[in-house]
């Protein structure tokens, strides 16, 4: 028998995939969006990718505001699972941090706080590997045991308020909930082909590369995940009893900027796509004038790898091979 799963930020990038493999494995979906309006798009973009059509049926947009408390009791009444997909994700750094990190976190607990109290008794909540791996070391493997440092001087706003909204998380249950079970999914770098026409930051980014927006590639190194094993990892952590109460890194491996950049040429030829590596003073310089650049500077250089495997060993997901996910986007953009 399914469920009846809420899912906070129903619109966003993952979150629709989230939401795609819920109606396909037969449970209800109630999702939210500041505009319930936005429902007639939630289905153009689902309908093409559900395995069965009449699942459509068990879909609802509901309108909801993750800074106003009004409309929660009621749209969460009756759900067996919340999933809190939602958080702002910014190319560039805000000016003020607090523009980030106030609703993030107040976001998180006012969703915790209302799952709280219609007897939601699951909670996945989407997190980031940003609040596992933003401390400035390089050279190191990360694994669901380490944690962001807030005060990392190189930390970007949007990786602290990640660390900081999935603490409050799990203090919130600590302190207040202990009869709610909490899980987070914790990806990398989110690639895949979107459903529908809207994307995140992560596939925008792709798209910047594309573009040729940059004369020169920064020494950067990202993890990469595919938005379908982030989407899996997701429905696998509301029913394996092993998910509760843990973190799971999503992720297949670490790759350069350089190497995406030739995967990428080697996908669409016609890409404008830079090709030399760029000296890090020029970067550092480049990034006085662009504040995308400017967020990048502090982690030029640094290599790092993830251990995934809760991911494997918890969820059952072998991650798909990163080469994969990036020609996938590279098809949907091109």
């Amino acid at each position: 028998m399914g469920q009846t799963v809420f899912v906070t930020g129903a619109t966003g990038y993952v979150a629709r995939h989230i939401v795609r493999q819920l109606l396909d494995a037969g449970h209800k979906v109630v999702g939210s969006a500041r505009d319930a309006g936005r429902d007639g798009e939630m289905r153009t973009a689902l309908a093409p990718a559900l395995a069965n059509y009449v699942a459509l049926e068990n879909y609802r947009t509901v309108a909801l505001d993750l800074t106003r408390a009004e409309g929660w009791a009621a749209a969460l009444a009756g759900a067996d699972v919340l999933m809190h997909t939602a958080s702002p994700f910014p190319i560039a750094s805000p000016k003020r941090e607090d523009e980030l990190i106030g609703p993030a976190v107040e976001g998180t607990l006012r969703a915790l706080r209302a799952a709280r109290s219609a007897g939601v008794a699951r909670v996945v909540l989407t997190s980031s590997a940003v609040a596992v791996y933003e401390d400035g070391r390089s050279g190191a493997t990360y694994s669901e045991d380490d944690w962001s440092d807030p005060n990392w001087a190189g930390i970007s706003a949007y990786s602290k308020s990640k660390t900081l909204a999935e603490r409050a998380a799990w203090d919130f249950v600590g302190r207040e909930a202990p009869e709610m079970s909490l899980s987070t999914i914790n990806p990398t770098l989110v690639l895949g082909a979107p459903l529908g026409g809207h994307f995140g930051t992560s596939v925008g980014f792709i798209e910047r590369l594309m573009a040729g927006r940059d004369p020169m590639l920064a020494r950067l190194s990202f993890g990469i995940c595919d938005v379908g094993d982030v989407a899996l990892a997701h429905v696998r952590a509301m029913r394996v009893d092993g998910a509760a109460g843990g973190r799971h890194i999503i992720n297949d491996r670490a790759l350069w900027v350089a190497e995406l950049a030739k995967m990428i040429k080697a996908q669409a030829p016609s890409a404008r796509v830079a090709r030399r590596v760029a000296p890090d003073l020029l970067i550092r310089l480049m990034g006085l004038f662009d504040p995308a650049i400017r967020g990048i500077v502090p982690s030029l250089g640094r290599e790092f790898a993830f251990d995934n495997a809760r991911m494997r060993d918890v969820l059952g997901i072998v991650p798909r091979r990163a080469e994969a996910s990036v020609a996938e986007t590279v098809r949907y953009l091109a």
